[in-house]
């Protein structure tokens, strides 16, 4: 058991925490909490680090199973507040490597279904919005090199597991991504104020990729100019806009409910 914020690891995985530099250099990141240890792919996971009470409660479940076949090291429950970038602790954390993940696998398929997103700063929006992704059946999101790094700790807490399961890429030219993607008929739609149409006017159910821009400052002129179409989420009151998360939400959503529409007409009309 580990006794000591000295520790060569607490010192490691504290470091992992701040730097993206470190992770990054590494090929590691972390993911702290009950709901991302259990669902953490076993191929993916390098070390589990767990509080000592917290081996305790899990004793006899499949927590603590799972504990048998991969814990670490066990810490007290000082060294793991030390170790934790929370500020209340469920008591376990992994280390694991980073997937690798590739643009055609995105941008290939019958029918894909992306997410492209330019610059998008708040750990928390990017999270959520990869959470909204996995849920609504995207194929998988592009991201600017200037969007937060997705191996954010509070990126990874808020994609619930998501980050397991859903593919993503960075990209040094995101129009360049774009246009390329206009050649392949994957329509391309920008959310942005020169939208006439609001964004239930269109078909999803063909290939779509969606273009969320930065919160402050929206899409950037450039990829604007990239865009296939503009469209518009409606505004009531004296709101201009909406949060990055939510606007990309009601997107995909749309295009999930008019993907789902279609296979549950499909499924009607095949029965006897």
């Amino acid at each position: 058991m580990i006794t000591s914020t000295a520790n060569k690891q607490v010192k490691q995985i504290c470091n992992w925490i701040k730097s993206a530099k470190d992770r990054k250099s590494d090929e590691v990141f972390i993911a702290e909490g009950r709901k991302m240890f259990m669902e953490a792919p076993k191929e993916w996971i390098k070390a589990v680090y767990a509080s000592e009470t917290f081996i305790k409660e899990n004793e006899g479940n499949p927590v603590g199973a799972r504990l048998k076949e991969f814990l670490t090291e066990s810490v007290t429950d000082e060294v793991f507040t030390k170790m934790s970038d929370t500020r209340t602790p469920q008591g376990v954390l992994c280390v694991l490597k980073r997937p690798a993940h590739d643009l055609s696998e995105i941008t290939g398929g019958k029918a894909p279904f992306i997410m492209i997103l330019e610059d998008i700063q708040d750990p928390g929006n990017l999270g959520t919005i990869v959470r909204t992704a996995e849920g609504a059946g995207v194929t998988g999101i592009i991201m600017s090199e200037g969007c937060v790094d997705i191996f954010n700790p509070k990126t990874i807490r808020s994609t619930m597991g998501s980050i397991y399961r859903m593919p993503f890429v960075y990209v040094s030219d995101v129009v360049k991504v774009v246009k390329d993607l206009n050649g392949k008929n994957i329509t391309t739609y920008a959310a942005h104020l020169k939208g006439e149409e609001p964004y239930h006017a269109f078909d999803y159910r063909k290939p779509t990729a969606f273009l969320i821009g930065n919160e402050g400052n929206g899409l950037s002129d450039e990829i604007t100019e990239a865009a296939k179409v503009f469209l518009r989420i409606p505004m009531e009151g004296e709101v201009e806009s909406l949060n990055a998360a939510i606007a990309s939400a009601v997107l995909m959503y749309e295009a999930h409910r008019q993907r789902t529409t279609l296979k549950c007409l499909y499924d009607t009309l095949q029965r006897p």
